[in-house]
């Protein structure tokens, strides 16, 4: 603890962040000697050029530089407040873009450029209503989806909703062919239209893990090609947890229909199980709310477990979204189910949910870097996050989301999802490793700060503007709610009862149980008074972001995937993607303020970086989820975050990864391992390309071999080896 409280050059008072009053800690900053602005790379100037920079019909830009897309979006978000406030929010808005405030993409691109693009949105993720087990059903939500990739938005879906392969289709007369063969459509649909935001088709399917067809699920992109507009997660829970840790049997179940128990189907036989499903229309249900559903098999926990963990080893692919931990730390637990997430998995939503998001670049508080005296500036950093809920909040306002349902759930909750970026660059700067108790706890520090003062921040605009109107609304209580937080009977409240949603969320939310350990004062006037919202925080992945406006710092939450790397990007009118090079910001600043000769995997001394220089190929799987840990505590939706782990990384090893982020309490894991036989992915690192060999079959049979890495004529155009590969076998060459 001394040697972190020094690494950050302040006076921090223990006593003080003991019990109640750990809100306000005694923080005294020491001034920065050195705060030099490192030069953006030509890499992160070409992407904000290519995806953020706003430009005319004609395609002439409207914004002049970087700092000119700030003062579009500051006046864009200010223009929501009052007149006579206006201008005034619109300096600090700017304020807080240029010292570290990174609204997320859809913001950056659409906000104020109604003018050019009026058929956009601000919002960046939506989960799709419940997909109806219909034919009509499935086209409509495939219709809304249409349109919400249009807007710009991604969009997520649960499709266990859907009845297994080969179960009979009484209104047809014929047997269904299952789930996937409808995503399949939703795949399709989504490479097709092209979104007038400026952003490529994103997509999140999610499936529960007791659905007959799971197997078919975890399976899919073993197919080239298929559902590549999709990221993939399955809903894993508790029960299958267990499951697998005892070496129990899993039932695979779905709902029976009404025609079944027409035609006498017996609900008391041994092949009938009681469960929850996301929808009850059209089935039968008992006292509890369970729906009756047939067991279509019977199979051994780790016989599916095994396939997940082979799957996701080989392909990355699926995620695990551990969904009663989603549910159970939900703060409108009182009101929502969730079944679906983003594209990308760090928003849980409700059905025709949606959430802006926006992210603060931690390496903007850094001072001294690199040096003994190095420390991190608390203070500006929370006045940054204040300034920016305020932003956010904004946003809702302009949120330009093509459905009705969407805009009535954004507006009714007013739900946004701050994170950070940076993490990895910054525990370097500040000469820690990625991973280790110091990382860990500044970690910590870092997420419950912004959560605190986010909230704060929200009880403020509630007594300025109005709380989010859930919070004002009644509901019922019921016996699921009673079982669910059972401190409502402790307080003497029982079935049938009406609770503001306010006193529900900010006295009985697990997540709030958590904030009041910390400032038990800002929890009770939530309570009493409401939150202008009813979620803050969640971190993202900000690949692309972090690469443009934030100059390659690292990716949210994650270490810098290396030092010196490649990332492919689509280029409009190219047939391939294109290889740019990049450098971590750390090495750039590195370079700049202390050795400019300085680079990775140097032998020369006079070039070799400091032992704490790491990056994401040499930290282990455990250090990821633990980092991923310490944040979850204090965000209140969810975390995206990649454990990359090397090609050669054992397989005993690496399927242990996700019942340790069961262990830990996370709501979601992914895992990425280098497989070039599968895919050339996005990020990419020159030593994989040169130990890769890809082989193409030429017409007249012959094959010709190159390493990754090599540059390939085809076409007319000039490719690198991998992504001309890659591009032909999963079917998108010249299609961008």
């Amino acid at each position: 603890m001394e040697r972190f409280e020094k690494s950050l050059g302040v006076l921090f008072d223990k006593d003080k962040c003991k019990g109640e009053n750990m809100s306000a800690p005694k923080l005294k900053s020491v001034k920065a000697s050195n705060d030099q602005i490192i030069p953006m790379q030509e890499a992160s100037l070409d992407i904000w050029d290519k995806k953020y920079r706003l430009r005319d019909k004609e395609s002439n830009p409207v914004d002049s530089d970087v700092n000119a897309t700030y003062k579009r979006v500051a006046k864009a978000l200010s223009d929501v407040e009052g007149e006579d406030i206006r201008e005034m929010w619109k300096e600090k808005f700017l304020w807080a873009l240029q010292h570290g405030a990174i609204p997320a993409g859809r913001i950056i691109s659409n906000a104020g450029a109604q003018e050019y693009k009026p058929a956009t949105s601000t919002i960046n993720c939506t989960v799709s209503g419940i997909v109806p087990d219909s034919m009509v059903g499935i086209l409509e939500k495939n219709l809304e989806a249409g349109l919400t990739l249009k807007a710009g938005c991604g969009i997520g879906y649960e499709f266990s909703t859907l009845r297994p392969k080969g179960a009979y289709v009484s209104g047809a007369g014929a047997y269904t062919s299952g789930p996937l063969s409808f995503m399949d459509i939703y795949d399709k649909m989504c490479f097709t239209v092209s979104s007038a935001g400026g952003r490529r088709g994103a997509q999140m399917a999610t499936f529960d893990v007791s659905h007959p067809d799971v197997f078919d699920f975890v399976k899919a992109k073993r197919e080239d090609g298929r559902l590549r507009q999709f990221n993939l997660s399955l809903l894993i829970t508790e029960e299958f947890i267990n499951a697998v840790r005892n070496d129990g049997n899993w039932d695979l179940t779905f709902p029976v229909s009404q025609k079944e128990i027409e035609g006498g189907l017996d609900l008391n036989g041994e092949d009938i199980v009681w469960r929850h499903f996301p929808t009850t229309d059209g089935y039968t249900t008992n006292d509890d709310g369970l729906v009756a559903c047939r067991i279509y098999e019977t199979i051994r926990a780790q016989k599916l477990w095994n396939a997940i963990m082979s799957s996701t080893y080989d392909y990355a692919e699926p995620g695990f979204i551990l969904i009663d931990e989603v549910n159970n730390k939900n703060n409108n637990w009182f009101c929502e189910d969730i079944r679906a997430t983003n594209p990308c998995g760090e928003q849980p939503l409700p059905p025709y949910g949606s959430c802006l998001l926006g992210s603060v670049n931690l390496t903007k508080f850094v001072r001294n870097p690199f040096t003994k005296e190095a420390y991190f500036d608390w203070e500006e950093y929370k006045d940054v996050v204040s300034v920016f809920t305020r932003m956010l909040d904004n946003v809702v306002e302009i949120n330009g989301l093509p459905l009705d349902g969407q805009r009535s759930e954004i507006e009714y909750k007013r739900r946004h999802g701050m994170g950070f970026l940076g993490l990895g660059s910054t525990i370097t700067m500040l000469t820690m490793k990625y991973g280790d108790a110091e990382s860990l706890e500044f970690t910590e520090k870092v997420a419950r700060d912004m959560a605190v003062t986010g909230l704060a921040t929200g009880l403020e605009l509630a007594r300025e503007k109005g709380p989010a109107p859930v919070m004002n609304d009644d509901f019922k209580i019921t016996a699921e709610m009673l079982f669910k937080q059972p401190k409502l009977l402790k307080d003497g409240i029982k079935v049938g009862d009406s609770v503001k949603g306010k006193v529900l969320l900010g006295k009985y939310s697990c997540y709030m149980e958590k904030i009041a350990e910390v400032d038990s004062g800002l929890v009770d006037s939530i309570a009493e008074e409401g939150c202008r919202f009813s979620h803050h925080s969640s971190i993202a992945p900000t690949g692309t972001i972090s690469l443009s406006l934030a100059n390659n710092v690292s990716n949210g939450i994650e270490p810098s995937f290396a030092h010196h790397y490649s990332r492919n990007v689509i280029r409009e009118g190219k047939k391939t993607k294109e290889k740019v090079d990049v450098f971590s910001y750390e090495l750039l600043s590195y370079r700049e303020l202390v050795n400019p000769k300085a680079m990775p995997f140097s032998t020369d001394p006079e070039e070799a970086l400091p032992d704490y220089f790491v990056s994401s190929e040499n930290i282990t799987p455990k250090a990821h989820v633990d980092i991923q840990a310490a944040a979850q505590v204090w965000v209140d939706s969810s975390i995206s975050k990649t454990i990359n782990v090397p090609t050669e990384c054992d397989y005993e090893e690496f399927k242990d990864i996700y019942l340790y982020a069961a262990e830990k309490g996370l709501k979601g894991c992914t895992t990425f391992r280098f497989n070039p036989e599968a895919f050339q992915g996005v990020l990419v690192k020159e030593s994989d390309l040169e130990n890769t060999t890809y082989s193409f079959t030429l017409e007249d049979g012959s094959t010709v071999e190159f390493k990754g890495n090599e540059e390939v004529e085809y076409d007319g155009e000039i490719h690198t080896a991998a992504n001309l590969f890659d591009a032909l076998k999963e079917g998108y060459y010249g299609k961008f």
